[in-house]
């Protein structure tokens, strides 16, 4: 652990994009815990909106038996193809860029790492996977994780969010891989909010969200902490928790357990050299149109501009993913 840490920082979100008309790479990321089920209805509301973006990033958890891959791609076969993909049983991520694109794509390698046992739900597993890829020149990670449940396994998510940081991509090891400039996380991560009650929580839904969010986050809390995620940053969350929803609607649950609702899905950056490449965030919200799941998805709009006076980028070697 280091000395000295930073937490997560907390990003605004300036909603004017000219999508590549001043930045290097556009980037729409999507997560989404799918609690098994899946249309094709939900596949296209997923991904509907501008297709201007440079990369489109779909990281999904307790995917069904079922052909996502066919189902992304139909709904984007006008405007997208599917660059690559990584997956470990219900865990799943796929990088898809525009047709007859110019990206100048120079590697592309996944790679997967298990943790814990299989959720509690046979073929449902724990871990991450990673699409590491070079596209206009940066160097970027994506990781679609889903760690383990409940409020009170905090250390555990830690634990796994150190191991999958370590673990990811350091087989192989090649001492002239160029290190990641640009990691993306985004995934169940699976922290809750803490030490209130259901009712009270519900009531500061919709009372005073923010308060929530900073006083009870598990996330937040941790990476003050300087357990994990030192360095990263987040854009503000204004949109209600996106876990346990009734299925079928957008109302909390209402089960025996009256879980308390959490901000489980999240989506975390981080710029190792904020002097080189200058990342924007232009947009950071849950999709509460799809009702099949227990959870919302949620997406951010990311976009990246290399600062073309500095220096080029050291060939320093990649062991693993920061966090």
């Amino acid at each position: 652990m280091e000395a000295t840490h930073e937490g997560i920082k907390t990003v605004g979100a300036n909603n004017h994009c000219n999508f590549s008309s001043t930045s290097d790479l556009c980037i729409c990321i999507v997560t989404w815990n799918m609690n098994g089920q899946v249309s094709y209805e939900d596949i296209e509301e997923l991904v509907r909106g501008d297709r201007k973006f440079d990369l489109l990033v779909v990281g999904l958890q307790e995917v069904p038996r079922s052909n996502i891959s066919r189902l992304l791609q139909k709904a984007l076969a006008d405007t997208h193809i599917l660059l690559g993909k990584a997956i470990m049983q219900s865990l799943h991520l796929y990088v898809l860029g525009p047709k007859n694109p110019d990206l100048f794509i120079k590697e592309l390698k996944v790679d997967k790492h298990a943790v814990g046992g299989l959720g509690g739900l046979i073929g449902r597993k724990k871990g991450a996977v990673a699409v590491r890829i070079t596209c206009k020149g940066i160097h970027l990670v994506f990781i679609s994780c889903h760690l383990s449940a409940h409020a009170r396994n905090v250390e555990e998510r830690n634990s796994q969010c150190r191991h999958i940081s370590h673990s990811l991509f350091s087989k192989n090891w090649n001492p002239y891989a160029r290190a990641a400039q640009v990691t993306v996380w985004l995934g169940d991560l699976n922290y809750r909010v803490q030490g209130i009650n259901t009712l009270p929580a519900r009531n500061l839904i919709q009372k005073d969200l923010h308060s929530l969010l900073t006083s009870k986050d598990q996330l937040l809390q941790e990476a003050e902490r300087g357990q994990i995620f030192n360095g990263y940053c987040e854009g503000t969350l204004a949109f209600k928790p996106t876990y346990k929803y009734n299925i079928g609607s957008s109302n909390y649950d209402t089960s025996y357990k009256v879980r308390v609702p959490s901000w489980t899905d999240r989506i975390l950056f981080k710029v190792e050299d904020s002097e080189k490449i200058d990342a924007t965030l232009h947009s950071y919200e849950s999709i509460d149109s799809i009702y099949s799941s227990d959870h919302k998805p949620v997406k951010a709009h990311l976009c990246l501009e290399v600062n073309r006076q500095s220096s080029s980028p050291s060939n320093r070697a990649i062991t693993g993913v920061q966090s």
